[in-house]
């Protein structure tokens, strides 16, 4: 309107980049979105989103150097959104910036699943980057990241997936229930294939993919709850007589593992976490509504944890409706438990144990130690189908209770 007073306003500055000084900050969880194909940084204490890495098609994968400050994120991009030219690419991102610093370009056919664990995987020494192919024919690609180049295409007929296994070394879950065991020379180029004997029945009763790792062991567990610990402390695998997590009752009731992301570990106690619920034969995708706790060197259950509401949203925005006593209440009493889909634990001496669900971008937040419920928070994505934390890092960022940059 002509002669209307006009607000003045400063002008805003655009282009500005923070940076994360805690970029390894052990309470600090990645939560992988497949819809939307993105990874969402977001910080447990105070529920801040922090970042985003936009990771391409399909459900992403990171993995960390806390010493080189570095993410490593396998991507497929196709020159028309869903269709078209396919590429391949390895990115390594800034983990300060969360800019990408270089890519190598790796063969069109990386396997892209559900659930990425096991997908891809870092060498202990972290030069050698594994990523998992599938086309069908099955094979890994090596990518040296010192160099930042493709060295190898490893080809691994009957065998699938990567998990590292020491500083040149990587392994493969095979169809018949061994394991594959490849030691790369310093190149990146294959050196020794060894397959080993079958550990498990896979007719009678597979292991999932899912596995976690135990220090020098990689522990395992089929369908039907039995852990296949997997020792590779002396070179060859060496594998320990298997154990159940569910006991005679157990079984009676109906107890058994499910979910996505059904297994976190808790390194430092060797405490192992896995979700649970009561199903059928073949239910083993359905969402948990309990979170067992198991202590490893004593193979035994310690602690049962109500698998809570994570809480729901819509579009990536939170559902919240009164006051925060009232919406816990609703939520933990009121609500159908829906069940969870995926859990993570934080490699700290003040661990936290996350749940989170596929319908919903919030996740539940426990005291790893007491099972007692902290908080929630929501990581601003549509889902939170796949949760990454840190490893245990060899030197100590700031304490949860010691942080003020961001």
């Amino acid at each position: 309107m002509a002669g209307a007073a006009a607000a003045q306003l400063p002008i805003e500055t655009v282009g500005r980049s923070e940076v994360l000084e805690r970029a390894f900050d052990p309470h600090r969880v990645w939560a992988a979105d497949g819809l939307l194909g993105r990874l969402n940084l977001v910080d447990l204490d105070d529920g801040a989103f922090l970042g985003q890495i936009d990771a391409g098609w399909g459900m992403p994968q990171v993995l960390f150097s806390p010493e080189k400050r570095e993410l490593y994120v396998p991507e497929t991009y196709f020159s028309r959104g869903t269709r078209g030219a396919r590429t391949d690419v390895a990115t390594i991102y800034d983990a300060k910036t969360l800019a990408p610093s270089a890519e190598v370009l790796l063969p069109p056919k990386r396997a892209i699943n559900p659930l990425p664990t096991g997908n891809a995987a870092l060498s202990d020494d972290g030069r050698m980057l594994a990523v998992f192919n599938m086309d069908p024919a099955t094979s890994l690609s090596i990518v040296d990241l010192e160099t930042r180049q493709l060295r190898a295409e490893i080809p691994t007929p009957g065998c699938s997936l990567a998990y590292a296994a020491g500083a040149r070394r990587f392994l493969a879950l095979c169809a018949d229930g061994g394991l594959l065991t490849l030691d790369l020379d310093a190149a990146g180029g294959l050196a020794r294939a060894e397959r080993s004997a079958p550990f498990f029945d896979p007719e009678a009763d597979p292991v999932t993919e899912k596995a976690v790792r135990w220090g020098n062991r990689w522990i395992f567990v089929s369908f039907e709850g039995q852990v296949h610990e997997v020792d590779l402390s002396n070179g060859a695998p060496r594998f320990e007589a298997p154990w159940s997590l569910l006991d005679a009752e157990d079984r009676e009731d109906s107890w058994r593992v499910g979910g996505l992301q059904h297994l976190a570990l808790h390194e430092a106690t060797g405490r192992l976490y896995s979700l649970v619920h009561q199903g059928g034969p073949d239910s083993h995708k359905d969402p948990g509504t309990e979170i067992w706790v198991h202590d490893l060197a004593e193979r035994r259950r310690v602690q049962r944890i109500e698998a809570l509401n994570p809480g729901p949203t819509v579009m990536g925005y939170p559902i919240v409706f009164g006051p925060d006593w009232f919406y816990r209440f609703a939520l933990d009493t009121v609500m159908p438990r829906v069940g969870v889909d995926a859990i993570a634990v934080t490699q700290d001496a003040e661990p936290l144990l996350l749940a989170g669900a596929k319908y919903t971008a919030g996740l539940v937040v426990y005291d790893a130690r007491s099972g007692e419920l902290l908080r929630r928070v929501f990581t601003g994505g549509m889902t939170s189908q796949a949760l990454y934390t840190l490893p245990p890092l060899p030197e100590a960022e700031p304490s949860p209770s010691d942080r003020s940059a961001p």
